[in-house]
């Protein structure tokens, strides 16, 4: 009776299919964290460029006023707005950064091997 317990423990049940395997759960959690990784990576160098154009836009809107009170008010504002919210992605990036090396994290904005990993 022993003989046949241990076979039956001794079991292992797998998923059969193409291309799945024993660590496919393991895979996919890794690969889900590269892709939301690159996802956060790529968005932030969007919204820094974004908010660097907003800040050409609104200094070129400085100098094409004309003395226009009401121009010179929203292009304050864009401007504003622009380095405000510049600022805050370059803070987060920071904060990121810092909270990722005191959990032990390497290299986190290293855009090199994040272009690699998307095939770019």
């Amino acid at each position: 009776m022993a003989p046949l317990t241990n076979k039956l423990l001794a079991v292992q049940y797998t998923l059969k299919g193409p291309g799945l395997s024993p660590t496919d759960g393991v895979q996919a959690t890794t690969m889900l964290e590269k892709l939301i990784s690159q996802l956060i990576g790529v968005l932030t160098i969007i919204a820094v460029i974004f908010f660097i154009v907003q800040i050409i836009l609104a200094g070129y809107g400085f100098m094409s006023t004309q003395g226009d009170e009401k121009k010179l008010e929203m292009n304050r504002s864009k401007l504003t707005n622009g380095v405000l919210g510049l600022f805050i992605v370059v803070i987060a990036i920071g904060l990121g950064t810092l909270i990722s090396k005191l959990l032990g994290l390497n290299n986190p904005l290293d855009l090199q091997t994040m272009f690699t990993n998307m095939g770019l």
